[in-house]
């Protein structure tokens, strides 16, 4: 298929802006593959591939996982068949180096043509979103007691479990996240503006479907 109507998408945001689930959602409607670099590096893992144990070991060390070997296990599923119509990369890069490297990539799999597309949602609405989460210690359903409060405070609809507060819902550890977005992950945007590569701006509060549809009309833009 001609790079001219290939789609070519970096989906961008912070943890809780719910680029996860926008990407899943596009892509399947779309019949693009959605990629997203944890998935890949657990199949790369489960595959044991060369790659996979190289993953592994750093895992199993609790170490991060090094950009070069994150970059080859990308380019090993940019390779595959499914992602000749394009595809919609989700939770890289995150670091200025990541994008230096993952631009290299393109530009070896000659991808020119690519949109950066930036979910944006303030501090105070992701707090809402990741810190009211609760989720049930039997069944693990997951209700927020802003947006979908269990119908008793602390009991789960559905079996009548104990709602918990998962370790990385908890407060304290949703504003790390969003402190190390800000310092390591926000200068991207910088990076590609210098680039003179458009990014697109979308506001991530709203219904689900209505900002999926600002997203798909933005990818099928010309």
């Amino acid at each position: 298929m001609s790079e001219n109507i290939r789609k070519v998408v970096i989906l961008f945001g912070p943890p809780g802006s719910g680029k996860g689930t926008q990407s899943k959602m596009i892509a399947e409607e779309m019949g693009i593959p959605h990629i997203a670099t944890g998935d890949i590096m657990r199949q790369a893992i489960s595959e044991g591939t060369e790659l996979g144990q190289k993953v592994r070991e750093f895992v199993g060390r609790g170490l991060l996982v090094p950009d070069e070997i994150v970059i080859q296990i990308i380019e090993e599923r940019l390779k595959k068949d499914d992602t000749k119509k394009g595809f919609i990369l989700d939770g890289f890069p995150r670091t200025v180096p990541q994008a230096i490297a993952l631009d290299g990539l393109f530009e070896k799999l000659n991808i020119r043509n690519y949109k950066v597309i930036w979910l944006d949602v303030p501090d105070e609405e992701i707090l809402k979103r990741m810190s009211g989460r609760r989720t049930c210690k039997s069944c693990q359903s997951v209700y927020n007691i802003y947006f979908n409060p269990p119908k008793v405070e602390g009991i789960c609809d559905i079996c009548g479990g104990e709602l918990v507060i998962r370790e990385d819902d908890k407060e304290e550890k949703v504003r790390k996240r969003l402190e190390v977005f800000r310092e390591q992950t926000m200068p991207i945007i910088d990076y590609y503006q210098k680039k003179s590569r458009k990014i697109t701006k979308i506001n991530g509060i709203g219904k689900l479907d209505e900002i999926k549809e600002q997203i798909k009309a933005e990818i099928i833009r010309d």
